[in-house]
């Protein structure tokens, strides 16, 4: 499940209508879906196939043309390369959609100048409009599977603001980490929902 954070606010929200309510505020469409259809070592067609209705109803609702599957993990040839292209702030001439698989990530999502971060998982289902400013990364264990749609490829292209806002936003996972336990420090358990 995802976790939102508003870090200038010090406030944290973990629960999915809380999610789903803050980021619909701001203009990111957010959803849980299941995720009992695949083994997680599943090839990316028959990921494809199990989820081809919903794969479907999104390319109506979002005029997407395209969806593959995408695999990243520590192992990934030029992963380090493949990062540093997204883990600055940027925005893109197209949607950003993204349904999680396996592995974390952040995105950090730059709203008029309120910086929030939505940290994704497994069964999230993220849609960042075009033009938001944003950028993402991974959490720890380098590691993300993950359904993404395209209007057109050649949108997916990130246009960089170099505004350097992104280098004061470390990323840190409050999610389950490796052995499914999840985070119990200080400063989660003071940012509460």
């Amino acid at each position: 499940m995802a976790v939102l954070r508003f870090p200038a606010e010090d406030r944290m929200i973990d629960n999915e209508p809380g999610i789903r309510a803050a980021l619909a505020g701001l203009g990111i469409d957010y959803e849980r879906w299941d995720l009992d259809r695949v083994a997680p070592d599943s090839s990316a067609e028959t990921v494809l196939a199990a989820y081809a209705a919903e794969i479907d109803e999104m390319k109506r609702r979002g005029g997407y043309v395209t969806a593959d599957v995408i695999d990243v993990n520590p192992d990934t040839p030029g992963i380090a390369a493949m990062l540093a292209r997204f883990d600055k702030e940027h925005t893109h001439s197209e949607d950003e959609v993204r349904f999680i698989l396996a592995g974390r990530g952040i995105f950090f999502l730059n709203m008029g100048g309120r910086v929030v971060s939505v940290e994704v998982g497994p069964g999230d289902m993220l849609r960042v409009p075009r033009g938001t400013t944003h950028w993402f990364t991974l959490c720890e264990d380098r590691r993300i599977r993950a359904i993404r749609w395209f209007q057109e490829t050649a949108g997916w292209t990130p246009c960089y603001t170099d505004s350097g806002i992104d280098r004061d936003f470390q990323p840190l996972c409050f999610g389950p980490v490796y052995l499914g336990a999840r985070v119990s420090t200080p400063a989660a358990k003071n940012l509460g929902s």
